[in-house]
């Protein structure tokens, strides 16, 4: 485990810095990458050193870790909507380069097995770009989730739809559902990288990286990965 704190105003770049060196270290990279509040400025400044270096992307394959069930790709508030127009699309990548899950209510089992495949077609995962959430849960795996699971339909808990409630217009029309990969499928990844920034976050980032190993703080079963990185912000690591 290693950790690095950065000024507030330098967070952005050092994690878009440390994606961007697992591209250059290997062009043919499968990524796996959070969407949220988090890492939008992450994108943002990904898009802007990719640019500013000419970077080939032609071989990179992004597999997104959750999606709403019920969300089409088409609405705004959809991890597919929001990553595509923020990253990769500006990053040039084609759509056999990424994958995000789409999760209609009806058909979210056979989604399930979809996203499953295309993750074994795509290699497993070289580095993920792993955010946290208040209440210590990482992709759509809340408190209490199983560390042995793998890609599920989640049922969110009220602090997470209450934290979405802003995206979706209300906390009340936020899916009550996500799917997402399991705690196993995280902690297959070859190379995290763990990204927290603001005041907000201190607290359950303490908790997850400090405090016992369990279910109740997802987050904390990353003590036990081999290879994870973490980066914080000086307000996130109070």
């Amino acid at each position: 485990m290693q950790k690095t704190i950065v000024p507030c105003a330098a967070f952005d770049s050092a994690a878009a810095q440390k994606v961007l060196r697992q591209v250059l270290q290997k062009p043919d990279s499968t990524l796996c990458l959070a969407t949220g509040d988090t890492t939008a400025g992450i994108f943002t400044r990904m898009v802007e050193l990719k640019q500013a270096l000419d970077l080939d992307c032609a071989r990179v394959k992004c597999i997104n870790m959750d999606e709403y069930v019920g969300v089409r790709r088409e609405e705004p508030a959809s991890c597919y909507f929001r990553i595509v127009r923020d990253l990769y699309a500006p990053l040039g990548l084609r759509e056999d380069q990424f994958y995000v899950p789409v999760a209609p209510t009806s058909q979210a089992q056979q989604e399930r097995e979809r996203f499953a495949r295309k993750l074994r077609g795509f290699g497993g995962i070289d580095f993920m770009l792993l955010s946290v959430g208040g209440n210590g849960h990482i992709a759509f795996n809340e408190p209490g989730a199983d560390f042995g699971a793998h890609i599920h339909v989640a049922n969110l808990t009220q602090s997470t739809l209450q934290a979405k409630a802003e995206l979706f217009g209300g906390a009340d029309k936020v899916p009550a559902q996500g799917l997402t990969l399991g705690i196993a499928d995280v902690m297959a990844a070859r190379h995290i990288l763990l990204v927290a920034n603001g005041v907000h976050k201190a607290e359950i980032i303490r908790r997850a990286l400090e405090g016992p190993i369990t279910p109740e703080v997802p987050a904390s079963v990353l003590q036990l990965h081999p290879n994870l990185d973490i980066l914080l912000d000086e307000a996130a690591a109070q």
